[in-house]
C-alpha cells in the first residue's frame, strides 16, 4: 500500500484491511457513497493485512489518508495501536475504524452504530428480552447496541461458555449482566429481539423454533442470505427479519460521515447493497 506518490490522482485515501479481504463489499459501499457525494478525488481500496504488519502499514500512511475499515483479524489490534478511541470501541474492546486524531489514530466501532440502526429502522424503540447467538466481537457489539433500547438482561447462547471472557469483560464495561446459556437444541421462544451473530449455516438447527407471535430477528449475517433461520422466521410469520445487510449499510454509512465528514448518501449505498445481494 503507498503511503507518499502514486499512480492515482487522488487527495483522499481510504480502504478496508483484513485477511482475506478480497471478499469484503466495503469497497463497493464507500465508492457508491463518493460518486454519490461528488468526491471525485476520493479513493477506496482493499488490502490485506495481518496482525503482524499492521503496525508498520499505519507508520507509513502519510496526510492523504482519511480513514480505514477493518474486518477481522485486526478490530483488537486496531484498538491497541490507536492514540485515542470511543466510548463504543473501549466497551467492546474492538474497533472496525481508524481515522487520523491527534497525534495518530481515532479508533471507532461503527458495528454497534450499524445493529442500533438496523433494529431501530423496523420500529424497536425498547428491548424486553433479548437473545444473542454467539459469545465474538459481533456478540460483544450487540449487547452494546441493545443497551441502547433501555435497561435489559440478555441471554446470550454459546457453544463453550469457557471462551466467553472477552464478552463478560465488555458486559461489565457496558453495565450489562447477560445471562449465558449452553447452545440448546430448540429456541425459547420467549424474547422480543433475536440477534444472531454466528456465521452462515451455524444457527440452522435451531430455525425449526418454536417462534413467538412477535418480535424481530436480525441476523448479521449477509451472504448468502436469507439464511436458514432468516427464511425459518418468515414462515412463522416473525414481523421483521432483518439480514446482516443493514448493518453492513448503517456501519459504512457511518465510516464515510467519519471519514468525509459529510452525510453519507443512504440511498445511493442502498443501491449498491441490493447490487451485492442479487449476485
Amino acid at each position: 500500500m503507498p503511503g507518499g506518490g502514486s499512480r492515482l490522482r487522488v487527495t483522499h485515501r481510504a480502504a478496508v484491511l483484513g485477511r482475506p479481504v478480497a471478499h469484503s463489499w466495503s469497497p463497493a459501499l464507500h465508492r457508491a457513497a463518493y460518486d454519490a457525494l461528488g468526491l471525485a478525488d476520493w479513493h477506496y481500496d482493499a488490502v490485506e493485512c495481518d496482525e503482524e504488519r499492521l503496525p508498520a502499514l499505519l507508520a507509513g500512511l502519510d496526510a492523504t489518508w482519511a480513514g480505514l475499515s477493518l474486518t477481522m483479524p485486526l478490530k483488537r489490534a486496531a484498538l491497541l495501536l490507536s492514540s485515542s478511541a470511543s466510548v463504543a470501541a473501549r466497551a467492546v474492546g474492538a474497533a472496525n475504524t481508524l481515522v487520523p486524531g491527534d497525534g495518530g489514530w481515532h479508533a471507532e466501532n461503527t458495528d454497534v452504530a450499524g445493529l442500533r440502526v438496523a433494529l431501530a429502522e423496523v420500529g424497536v424503540t425498547r428491548v424486553r428480552r433479548a437473545v444473542v447467538l454467539g459469545a465474538g466481537g459481533t456478540a460483544r457489539a450487540a449487547l452494546a447496541a441493545l443497551a441502547k433500547f433501555g435497561e435489559c438482561t440478555p441471554t446470550v447462547l454459546v457453544r463453550e461458555p469457557s471462551r466467553t471472557v472477552d464478552l463478560m469483560a465488555a458486559a461489565e464495561r457496558l453495565g450489562v449482566r447477560p445471562i449465558l446459556r449452553r447452545w440448546p437444541t430448540v429456541l425459547d421462544p420467549d424474547w422480543d429481539v433475536l440477534v444472531s451473530t454466528v456465521p452462515a449455516g451455524a444457527a440452522d438447527r435451531l430455525a425449526s423454533g418454536p417462534w413467538p407471535p412477535g418480535g424481530v430477528l436480525l441476523d448479521v449475517v449477509y451472504a448468502p442470505w436469507p439464511t436458514a433461520l432468516a427464511l425459518a422466521a418468515r414462515a412463522a410469520g416473525v414481523p421483521a427479519v432483518v439480514g446482516g445487510g443493514e448493518v453492513l449499510l448503517h456501519q459504512a454509512a457511518a465510516q464515510v460521515e467519519l471519514m468525509t465528514g459529510l452525510a453519507a448518501p443512504l440511498a445511493a449505498m442502498r443501491t449498491a447493497l441490493a447490487q451485492l445481494l442479487r449476485r
